[in-house]
């Protein structure tokens, strides 16, 4: 079991990655790495998720499990509108496609608007958290 303010200390590093992230991902569109940029697109999201889940102290190696953990708690109930489950499951099937499938191909619209539900997705979840913890 982790102490409070180590586990205060780690969601707060997985929110500072998550928002990172979003700058990097910037970078890789302008210089038109877009498979890259989808990966850390699925990222930046998992990022903010795992300091979620952090502060709720549930734990999972598994994305998977991860995102159903997030369905269950926070979509279902009502907490976090269901688009944001939309999301965060896109940009999975994304970044495991673009990691593993051959001959994927990302074009740069497509990737510009998985950026936009990023940042949009980051900065609700991390509201969230930030409220939880007063950040």
């Amino acid at each position: 079991m982790m102490y409070d303010a180590d586990r205060q200390v780690l969601v707060e590093y997985r929110v500072s990655q998550a928002e990172q992230s979003i700058l990097e991902v910037e970078k890789l569109i302008e210089f038109d790495l877009l498979n890259i940029a989808v990966n850390r697109i699925y990222y930046g999201m998992f990022y903010c998720l795992n300091a979620l889940a952090i502060q709720d102290e549930y734990q999972s190696s598994k994305h998977l499990q991860l995102m159903g953990w997030f369905n269950q708690t926070y979509i279902k109930t009502g907490v976090i509108d269901v688009k944001y489950g939309r999301i965060l499951r896109d940009a999975y099937k994304n970044r495991s496609d673009g990691d593993y499938a051959p001959f994927i191909v990302f074009g740069k619209e497509d990737v510009a608007a998985m950026f936009h539900g990023m940042k949009d997705f980051v900065e609700t979840v991390c509201s969230l958290i930030r409220k939880r913890y007063q950040l």
